[in-house]
């Protein structure tokens, strides 16, 4: 797979869930994750086919945190894993061997095992301190996020406290592709966030 470039993640957003997508979708963002702890499956399944239906056909690809199995109904494009989720064997077993089966790491050693699974990504995080976890991970810091981008054959997504204001220090690092969560979803101005982020990784 390909550089991914600006990520972006569906967390708690000031913005409705279908106007996101709408806008991603505009602005050609690759990436499109679903990442709703709080709403039911039920919920979860309607969001999902929601967004299926704006960025199907397009350059943008839907991807459900945790859930193959609302990955497979909704019909989205992939699922994320979290390192107490299903392998990626297993999911692939639910999801099949067409869509995108991204894992999350924490560390050198989870991301060398997670490599060996040969997913099409994997996030590396978190850079920074963060509140978007109830019980966060520790940080890694930028130091170790270059280290994993050396090695790894698969896009390393940084994800973790990165905003507009130490972005530079994650692109120095190797970074091509993040998530700037906080920064986007609490914002209104999310086409204005994601051409600015966007600027500021080309530079």
């Amino acid at each position: 797979m390909e550089e991914i470039g600006l990520y972006v993640i569906i967390t708690h957003p000031v913005l409705p869930y279908e106007r996101i997508a709408e806008i991603c979708v505009e602005e050609g963002i690759r990436m499109l994750q679903l990442r709703e702890k709080h709403l039911s499956d039920r919920e979860m399944l309607t969001v999902c086919r929601r967004l299926a239906a704006i960025t199907r056909g397009s350059d943008t690809k839907l991807i459900v945190d945790d859930r193959a199995d609302i990955a497979l109904l909704g019909e989205a494009d992939g699922v994320h894993l979290g390192q107490t989720d299903l392998t990626l064997e297993e999911a692939r077993r639910i999801v099949g061997p067409d869509r995108i089966v991204g894992l999350s790491t924490h560390s050198l050693v989870q991301a060398r095992e997670a490599i060996a699974q040969g997913p099409d990504y994997i996030g590396f995080g978190p850079i920074y301190p963060t509140p978007t976890k109830a019980i966060p991970d520790p940080t890694v810091g930028t130091e170790l996020l270059r280290e994993v981008i050396s090695f790894s054959p698969v896009p390393v997504v940084a994800i973790g406290g990165i905003d507009a204001e130490n972005l530079h220090t994650v692109t120095e690092a190797g970074a091509r592709t993040l998530c700037c969560v906080r920064y986007l979803m609490e914002s209104p101005d999310l086409r204005e966030r994601i051409r600015k982020l966007r600027q500021m990784m080309s530079a």
